[in-house]
């Protein structure tokens, strides 16, 4: 579909909500964008979506199930969702998830306590955690993502600016550093990071002296997103790390971008990762959708 013909199609008008996750606060967290939709449209419509909300994420829902899949809990809703970038798609998602849950059981399903969501990452699921505040809000399961060590490469310290203890490749390229400090006052060079064949690069450090196990920032130029405000998907990476280090299954991370924010963890027998936060909506609305019919 090209711009000329997308405006001679028919529109269909479904709902938008921008969601703030992992927020205590509004303009706080990770804003992301859902979209309910009744079927699937063609991939580069999606896309183009995404880039016009150009927002970390935009989470597409459906409700029907791809033809074979069946929902591990009869009788719970179940969804069919995917994550774009204003580039591309991806694998794992943790806020848009969140932010997508959070429309499900508040606005589709308020008797319900779960939603299970069918992804590329296979079934995930989200419970209500509470009735929101800093205790509160929503818990999503998610796979732990293995990470192997790997060399540190002078190319990526001198683009961070900081020097590495430790080096590990997972979905992202994850680099230990010295101290919170170092993580927070990191300014990189996004245009080498960009270079790199990865996804995106997590810098991390534990949370020594401060209310947090460990802190984190996430760098995605390669995926359209040059730092992303709070990163689901790299925690699913990091809290394993830092549990294992710290003997302890419950953490508390915090995400050290502008906006900043928390994200409390559980790591269960190494494989599943429980992340818990609060979304808080910031806007809801309609799009005209052309060619959706």
């Amino acid at each position: 579909m090209n711009t000329t013909s997308s405006k001679h199609l028919p529109s269909t008008t479904v709902p938008i909500i921008q969601i703030d996750a992992f927020a205590d606060a509004l303009f706080e967290g990770n804003p992301a964008a859902v979209m309910p939709l009744p079927h699937w449209p063609a991939d580069e419509l999606l896309q183009r979506i995404a880039a016009e909300k150009n927002l970390s994420e935009t989470a597409f829902v459906v409700a029907a199930l791809p033809e074979g899949v069946e929902a591990p809990e009869p009788g719970c809703p179940a969804y069919h969702l995917r994550w774009f970038t204003p580039a591309i798609e991806v694998d794992l998602c943790g806020h848009a998830t969140l932010a997508a849950a959070s429309y499900l059981l508040d606005s589709v399903h308020p008797d319900a306590t779960r939603v299970q969501l069918w992804t590329r990452s296979g079934w995930l699921h989200v419970d209500r955690a509470g009735e929101g505040g800093p205790h509160g809000g929503f818990t999503m399961d998610l796979p732990a993502v293995p990470l192997a060590v790997t060399d540190i490469d002078p190319v990526v310290t001198a683009a961070l600016g900081a020097s590495a203890t430790e080096a590990y490749a997972g979905m992202d390229l994850v680099y230990v550093l010295e101290d919170a400090a170092t993580v927070r006052e990191l300014a990189p060079d996004l245009a080498v990071l960009a270079g790199l064949d990865t996804r995106g690069v997590v810098v991390t450090a534990g949370g020594r002296g401060s209310e947090f196990d460990f802190v984190c920032r996430w760098f995605g130029s390669r995926a359209g997103v040059s730092e992303d405000p709070v990163t689901g998907s790299a925690f699913a990476q990091i809290a394993p790390l830092w549990a294992q280090r710290s003997g302890k299954a419950e953490l508390v991370g915090r995400q050290l971008s502008a906006r900043g924010g928390t994200v409390r963890c559980r790591v269960v027998d190494g494989a599943r990762v429980e992340l818990t936060g609060n979304c808080i909506r910031f806007s809801e609305g309609v799009a005209a959708v052309p060619g959706l019919t």
